[in-house]
């Protein structure tokens, strides 16, 4: 009798896990399909904003907007951190969503409008801390389905790609009346798929947990406090994350201008395949580097030179272009996501939508220092001269790490 108690609840168990990952696995699926969706949207109306800030200021002009879009993911985290209090994460994805679209086609009809650029970056600024309040979002939901490395990757890299894709279709589009009423459309509606998605968010508000009684206590209130204001709890590997963004992502991050003034105006479209091509292999990179099992400040270092390694070929031949981006999209998608899964595992509960969000504006403060920076220092053709001193830093910096490791590891005396 007591067996076959014991099996019928051992089979009850079985159809409850079953059900469970079924709708987990659903759940990724949907947030997957809409963050795709939007992503799509917004890098082919965000490639043809840069394709005509490029057509009419050159290099700087775009270098400017994609300063003032990093400005935007930087100021994100406070605004998350503070919406997040009041807000669930269902109506903090309707919030940014909205907000987002109607900033995505005003900045864009005013570039066309020849309004003045700096009222144009503003804009673009506002629209980013949207965007990537939203993308916080989006991801403490995937986090609080499944908060392994490979889902926060699998989220990533996939959006990456489609990014790619966007990028890549927007510089094949004729610049016609037709074509820019469709881009308009495109960039604006691909925000639904987020929104009706939001109806079902997981994430709760941030609330720090009441802890009273003694005075280690309150100093342990006053931390939960802080981590649910978006105060990060983190901070050297923050750090880390926007050094390295510093020191590699500005060549990547300004792949449409120098792909454009290196090579004309189709090379984009070949740049963006091979940075999607490298997005879809990061999973795999990730995975077969987790085997490794080395510290962060080995394997993060050696992320940001596969993002600048093959820049120093691309301005020697249009292939060197296509290298590059291939192991920028392969190197970036994979430290961003590994970095996004570790500060979320390591998030207290309930903050998870805020750490994330400093994760990225960590790494857009460092990459909009060296997105601003680079045009200042040199022109597109000596773009492979930077990149090689920046790959040499972050090498040695890797061999650092991995000297101490193996120094503490090694027995006392060998």
């Amino acid at each position: 009798m007591a067996a076959a108690a014991a099996a019928g609840a051992q089979r009850w168990r079985h159809r409850t896990d079953r059900t469970g990952g079924r709708r987990r696995a659903g759940r990724l699926r949907e947030l997957l399909v809409s963050g795709v969706v939007d992503s799509f949207g917004l890098y082919l109306g965000w490639t043809l904003f840069n394709l005509v800030a490029v057509d009419r200021g050159g290099l700087a002009m775009a270098a400017l907007f994609n300063s003032a879009m990093l400005l935007g993911v930087v100021l994100s985290a406070p605004v998350v951190g503070r919406l997040a209090r009041h807000l669930h994460g269902r109506t903090l994805l309707l919030v940014a969503g909205c907000t987002e679209a109607v900033l995505r086609v005003g900045t864009l009809a005013a570039l066309l409008k020849g309004v003045d650029a700096t009222v144009i970056a503003a804009g673009v600024t506002l629209m980013h801390v949207a965007a990537f309040t939203g993308f916080a979002a989006m991801r403490a939901e995937v986090a609080a389905v499944d908060a392994r490395p490979r889902a926060m990757t699998r989220y990533a890299l996939s959006i990456a790609a489609v990014e790619a894709l966007g990028a890549g279709t927007a510089a094949l589009l004729p610049m016609q009346t037709a074509t820019l009423t469709v881009v308009f459309l495109v960039y604006g509606l691909s925000l639904v798929p987020n929104m009706l998605t939001a109806r079902r968010a997981r994430t709760a508000r941030n609330v720090a947990p009441p802890v009273p009684g003694t005075f280690a206590s309150r100093v342990e209130r006053r931390r939960a406090e802080g981590a649910a204001r978006g105060v990060p709890v983190a901070l050297p590997v923050l750090a880390a994350g926007g050094g390295i963004m510093l020191l590699s992502a500005g060549p990547t991050l300004l792949s449409v201008a120098l792909a454009t003034e290196l090579y004309g105006h189709h090379a984009v479209a070949g740049a963006a395949a091979a940075f999607s091509a490298g997005c879809l292999l990061s999973s795999w990179a990730v995975d077969r580097v987790g085997r490794l099992r080395l510290p962060a400040g080995v394997v993060w270092p050696l992320w940001g030179v596969g993002m600048l390694a093959g820049w120093v070929l691309a301005p020697a031949h249009v292939a060197g272009l296509f290298v590059a981006q291939f192991l920028s999209g392969l190197s970036m998608t994979a430290f961003e996501g590994g970095m996004d899964a570790r500060l979320a595992q390591a998030a207290r509960p309930g903050t998870v939508t805020t750490v994330l969000a400093w994760s990225a504006s960590t790494r857009a403060l460092g990459s909009a220092v060296a997105v601003r920076t680079l045009p200042l220092l040199i022109a597109a053709p000596q773009v492979g001269t930077v990149a090689g001193a920046a790959a040499a830093v972050l090498s040695v910096a890797s061999l650092t790490a991995l000297a101490r490791r193996r120094k503490e590891a090694s027995p006392v005396g060998a």
